[in-house]
């Protein structure tokens, strides 16, 4: 599964869907503590209605709002979330990769990581609080089909193409190709007059888009195929962001309450393309990697999405841009470093400004 990204709009998860910080920080204290309301008892005692008292307020996790030990918080998460971030990215590039474990398999990589997320998320909706969030979400038949399946789409088309880039781009110009993804938010959202367009708006896309170019042409191992599919999942990605905004509009849903509705028509979506593509190569080679391999890689990917929860609590929005950018540097270095991608200087100056409209955009974002 591809690495969650810091929200484009300070107010939206890495998944992208809306987030209230105030009900998201929760004490990790509490994680394991059953909140007394909406139990059965509770609403017995007192009443759908009734306001909590002081006490309660105090104990419930739901309720609690964040404290001065936020800074202390969001020191400690958000490495934490970087190190999710970028192992999940690089072990994933070291599992594909025909120098290293080659298991050329991204379809079949990014099945097995949904379903062990619907499963994962279940099991947490039984043993903690950290699914609450499900029971503000008002899910019906009608909405499961009309808006959780047509986003759920775009996301499996955004795993299946991003991560089948991984096959033959680098770590490096891959990270370099994502800070695209505003330009194609802005640009689809000016074609379906979701936003419009503004002159400061237009000189961060030309901003952005002459960085990307640059990263584009200083490439040494350009490779067609996977750059097609790189720029298909931006799109993807970017459409998915939209439909969002559109189709969730007053839906409460934290990357962990997202990912428990996404993961399972995701995954699904994404089994029905392996008899036609992978086949069962995958299958058979599951032997050979071995069980710490594949166990391990999944739940990387879902560690990250359990702390993606805590990041969106603990940090603001510009915390989470510097985050990202500083997440996506690191990639960069760790690409050169483990994997040997070369990095020419017209790519450092590409990205260079490219990530300067990247801070515009999301700063401006901010301010809305």
């Amino acid at each position: 599964m591809s690495s969650p990204s810091p929200p484009l709009l300070p107010t939206y998860s890495p998944h992208g869907s809306p987030v209230d910080v105030d009900e998201r920080a929760s004490p990790i204290h509490n994680l394991l503590k059953p909140s007394p309301r909406g139990s059965p008892s509770w609403v017995e005692k007192h009443g759908k209605n009734m306001p909590l008292s002081r006490k309660e307020k105090e104990d419930d996790p739901i309720s609690t709002k964040p404290s001065r030990g936020i800074n202390l918080r969001a020191a400690t998460i958000i490495p934490i979330w970087i190190a999710l971030s970028s192992t999940v990215i690089i072990y994933n590039k070291y599992l594909y990769s025909k120098e290293h474990l080659n298991f050329p398999y991204p379809i079949f990589i990014t099945s097995y990581h949904l379903g062990c997320a619907a499963l994962g998320t279940r099991v947490l909706r039984l043993t903690t609080n950290l699914m609450d969030g499900l029971d503000e979400v008002p899910m019906t038949r009608e909405v499961y089909v009309k808006r959780i399946i047509p986003i759920g789409i775009l996301f499996s088309g955004s795993l299946i193409l991003s991560n089948s880039a991984y096959l033959t781009l680098s770590v490096s110009f891959i990270q370099m190709l994502k800070a695209f993804t505003p330009v194609s938010i802005v640009l689809i959202s000016a074609i379906f007059k979701i936003q419009a367009l503004n002159p400061k708006l237009l000189a961060t896309v030309v901003l952005i888009s002459v960085g990307c170019a640059l990263s584009a042409y200083g490439e040494l191992h350009f490779e067609l195929l996977g750059f097609l599919f790189q720029t298909s999942a931006v799109v993807f990605e970017s459409s998915r962001l939209v439909m969002i905004q559109v189709l969730l509009q007053g839906l409460k849903m934290d990357p962990l309450v997202s990912l428990h509705y996404y993961a399972p028509v995701c995954s699904i979506i994404n089994a029905c393309f392996l008899p036609f593509t992978e086949g069962l190569k995958p299958f058979r080679e599951i032997p050979r990697i071995g069980l710490f391999i594949m166990s391990t890689n999944a739940l990387a990917a879902f560690g990250l999405n359990v702390a993606a929860v805590f990041l969106i609590s603990a940090a603001g929005g510009l915390t989470l841009t510097l985050a990202g950018v500083f997440k996506d540097i690191l990639l960069i270095t760790a690409s050169v470093v483990f994997f040997g991608s070369p990095v020419t200087l017209v790519q450092v100056f590409g990205y260079s400004l490219a990530l300067s409209g990247l801070m515009i955009y999301k700063n401006a974002a901010a301010k809305k």
